[in-house]
């Protein structure tokens, strides 16, 4: 509690409370100093709500079957001990959530309880995991609404597996609705957050990742602008993260959204740019051809890790333009790295269910390749084929008889094992076939 208060103090004035008792006005605290003795104060005088606390929060980390030994509470004590620190930073956060919620009571506003809570709170939020991610979101959320802890802040969608639905009703779905001091108090402590260190940063651009969920909290909150500040800072994984984040923040603010995606693309680092390809995918699906210079880019990086994520999205194409789509297989056929033409391999059953006469040669091509793994993801492909398909599968195994007839030798020992009269059939009729051309 004393390093938390610390820690807090330096971050001063405090905000307003968001709900005001107009009976009683609130009367700010003059200093740091006396709203830390003020703070014990309060800490000392519910000593009884500390140990209701601790005696929860010992039955949920405790595991059960130490209650099942001879000496429960001499075990209980023992692990507890070796775990101080967070059973410390449960408590905290626990007692912070009781004086928020007072709080924010609608009826009984208590504004004393308001300036100690969130002095504590922006305190505790020193971590980017544990309990500062997801207790510490829940208490910045309930700032936002004015809303105590554990409300419901939203009306559920009715639909048919409630009992008094009806189909032919059309009631009106009641949404989040921010509170005007309660952003301007979350807007503080983020704006705190982002001042201090790289962890506290990183914290709160794992709140945004959870805010992002809530459209009706983006505009008001300026996510978009926060995300595109963070975007320049030198700590590699607040850039990661904002990465997965960015899809969310296209779907809200559409010009915000391509102004990271922008920003991150031209970012040097690694790290950064394997993580701008695992949310390749998702891009398509919303801004669609503007995502296509991505790919192209991503295409041409010497990491196998970048290149695996981008041939891996290359399927996106064929939603866009099934031309498009084929002719980027056709060029990737011939590229120099193993893990991209063993990616295709996915792709290629729409691709001959679109071309099925595969005029551009692209199985044949990486089937004379010479990888191993990749000829055994594609004789699995040829296998199903000549069940389904027979017409096709003529077309295919013609063309890779009349480079190299050897080089089918290992799907025909597979088919032999499977039909053996299909794999006399199919050798006698590429024979007769290669006779009559030759």
């Amino acid at each position: 509690m004393q390093l938390c208060l610390e820690e807090s103090s330096h971050n001063w004035p405090l905000p307003s409370p968001p709900l005001i008792d107009s009976d009683f006005p609130p009367i700010p605290p003059k200093d740091s100093d006396s709203l830390i003795q003020k703070t014990f104060n309060i800490f000392e005088a519910e000593s009884i709500i500390f140990e209701r606390h601790l005696k929860s929060i010992t039955e949920i980390m405790v595991p059960y079957k130490m209650s099942l030994s001879e000496e429960p509470f001499e075990k209980h004590e023992r692990w507890l001990i070796k775990r101080k620190d967070e059973v410390a930073e449960r408590i905290l956060f626990a007692i912070c959530t009781d004086w928020i919620s007072r709080a924010l009571d609608e009826d009984a506003p208590d504004t004393d309880r308001w300036w100690v809570a969130i002095f504590v709170l922006n305190g505790l939020c020193n971590k980017s995991y544990g309990q500062s991610i997801h207790q510490g979101y829940h208490l910045l959320e309930s700032i936002i609404l004015a809303s105590r802890p554990g409300a419901w802040y939203s009306t559920k969608e009715s639909g048919p597996h409630e009992m008094n639905w009806d189909s032919n009703a059309k009631l009106p779905r009641i949404g989040i609705k921010v509170n005007n001091e309660g952003v301007k108090a979350a807007l503080w402590l983020m704006e705190k957050l982002e001042q201090g260190s790289d962890d506290r940063k990183l914290l709160l651009i794992e709140w945004i990742a959870l805010l992002l969920e809530r459209k009706e909290l983006v505009s008001p909150l300026s996510i978009g602008h926060v995300m595109l500040r963070s975007a320049d800072l030198n700590f590699i994984p607040i850039q990661m993260k904002l990465c997965v984040s960015l899809p969310r923040l296209i779907e809200s603010e559409p010009e915000l959204g391509l102004k990271l995606l922008d920003k991150l693309s031209k970012r040097p680092e690694i790290e950064i740019q394997r993580s701008l390809a695992d949310v390749l995918t998702r891009l398509f699906k919303i801004i669609e051809w503007k995502a296509l210079p991505y790919l192209e880019k991503m295409l041409l990086s010497e990491d196998k890790t970048v290149l695996a994520a981008a041939s891996s999205t290359v399927g996106d194409l064929q939603y866009l333009d099934e031309n498009l789509f084929a002719d980027k297989l056709a060029e990737l056929s011939r590229h120099d790295a193993s893990v991209v033409k063993r990616n295709l391999v996915n792709h290629l059953r729409n691709y001959i269910s679109l071309f099925p006469d595969d005029q551009r040669e692209i199985f044949s091509i990486l089937w004379l390749d010479g990888d191993e793994v990749l000829a055994i993801r594609l004789r699995e492909l040829l296998l199903r084929m000549e069940e389904i398909n027979t017409n096709c599968f003529g077309l295919i195994t013609r063309r890779i008889y009349q480079i190299n007839p050897l080089s089918l030798d290992s799907f025909w020992d597979v088919l032999n094992v499977r039909k053996p009269d299909r794999t006399i059939f199919w050798k006698k009729y590429l024979h007769e076939d290669a006779e009559n051309h030759n």
